[in-house]
């Protein structure tokens, strides 16, 4: 089970770390937010040391849809409503300049970038379009509201965001990461201070990033409670309609749609990890009666992390921890979010200011709804019988018959039939 990206593009190997060694800034995690980091901070003359457990590139970066968009859902008027204007402005701004940066450095890697509209639509609530489309106005974003999209399914309406991109990420990230100092198959296995441990040396950095996708060091920043973590699933159709942008449902159990060439990405099926879903049998039923002569060609899955607001948390780890941060709860917007993520740290890192950094502040109020469900969820999960335990913090498993894994409703730790780790923020096997 490979994503049409693993099978298209080639990414460069990386030795493995076998000695003791001293850097500036450690990144942990070799994803696309630890790879755009590496490469502003190395852009800015800073030091810097990459470190990935497995390959660069193998998780939920090589798993995504590429989509790069400040387009995330119908976010702007939730923002308005909770956070005022400015900072919704300033959500916006950072997204977009994100997009462009992405422009900017495609014009000079061929990775299939294409620049495409971006469309959020209803089957059934247009209310919700249009209050969206008034948020967008009222902090001086100019969208269009279109009354029809060139989908199989019925629908109330549209936002369109004009000229967002979409590329093959992976294509990108091969170039990107030539020139970085990255090691591969090389697991921090705990932190002292900025002193991290691994199998065969030690990394003693002065600045220290966390960007391996749930962050894994518990006793700072309460991150088992700000995140939760939720899994899509992608069908790849040869022979179905170019639909000629990129589209998400409103609704969460809704499809989302754009071509790479010739294939039609469908995506869909999701749910919150170690709960049921509709997974790939909800995208093959649809393929069969809106797609009847297209043809399957890959199929995958991915896992995001959701924040308790659906912004970002980047910056510092917690506010005891100066020189230790983090990048984590994209909430299914890994590309913008991650280019995001690169600026707003490498300035932190570097003591320039950041106009953007406010908003994303991990250190932000917890006080929304979202908290009470995870904590549910994680009480649940220590007092549910279960002879399967995760080791990050100990909640029940239950096992995925589609995916064949152990999962955890807690955090969304995922492991293989036979106990190997595949999702953290267990950072171990199960144990026999």
């Amino acid at each position: 089970m490979k994503s049409v990206w693993q099978e298209t593009a080639s990414l460069p190997s990386f030795p493995k770390l076998e000695r003791d060694i001293h850097t500036d800034v450690l990144i942990i995690g070799g994803g696309i937010s630890g790879i755009l980091t590496a490469y502003r901070l190395k852009e800015r003359g800073v030091g810097c040391v990459t470190v990935e457990k497995g390959q660069i590139c193998s998780g939920v970066t090589g798993n995504t849809t590429a989509k790069i968009t400040s387009q995330h859902g119908l976010i702007y008027a939730k923002l308005l409503k909770s956070v005022g204007a400015e900072k919704a402005k300033k959500y916006l701004l950072a997204n977009e300049n994100a997009l462009r940066q992405y422009e900017s450095l495609s014009r000079k890697i061929d990775c299939d970038f294409e620049k495409k509209d971006s469309f959020v639509y209803s089957t059934d609530d247009k209310k919700k379009l249009t209050d969206e489309a008034d948020a967008l106005e009222k902090i001086g974003f100019s969208v269009d509201f279109v009354d029809s999209v060139p989908l199989p399914v019925k629908t109330v309406g549209a936002v369109r965001f004009p000229d967002q991109a979409q590329f093959n990420v992976l294509k990108f990230l091969a170039e990107i990461t030539k020139d970085l100092n990255v090691y591969e198959k090389t697991f921090v296995r705990e932190m002292i201070g900025t002193t991290a441990e691994t199998d065969k040396g030690r990394i003693f950095a002065k600045k220290v990033v966390v960007a391996t996708h749930f962050p894994f060091i518990n006793k700072h920043g309460l991150y088992p409670l700000k995140l939760y973590q939720h899994r899509s699933y992608v069908i790849a159709l040869e022979n179905a309609e170019d639909v000629n942008g990129m589209y998400v449902n409103e609704d969460k159990t809704g499809m989302s749609f754009r071509n790479y060439g010739n294939i039609l990405l469908l995506g869909g099926g999701g749910h919150r990890t170690g709960k049921r879903g509709g997974n790939w049998n909800d995208l093959r039923a649809f393929a069969k009666t809106y797609y009847p002569e297209a043809k399957e060609k890959y199929f995958w899955s991915a896992q995001d992390c959701m924040s308790l607001d659906a912004v970002p948390y980047i910056g510092q780890y917690a506010k005891n921890t100066p020189d230790l941060f983090v990048a984590t709860g994209f909430n299914k917007w890994g590309m913008t979010s991650s280019m995001v993520a690169a600026e707003i740290l490498a300035d932190l890192i570097t003591g320039n200011k950041n106009d953007f950094a406010d908003v994303f502040s991990p250190s932000r109020s917890m006080l929304r709804p979202q908290l009470l469900i995870n904590g549910f969820e994680s009480v649940v999960g220590l007092l549910t019988p279960s002879k399967k335990r995760c080791p990050h913090l100990g909640c029940a498993l239950k096992y995925n018959k589609t995916e064949h894994s152990w999962d955890c409703s807690c955090h969304g730790s995922r492991f293989s039939e036979d106990g190997k780790v595949l999702d953290n923020p267990a950072n171990g096997n199960l144990r026999e």
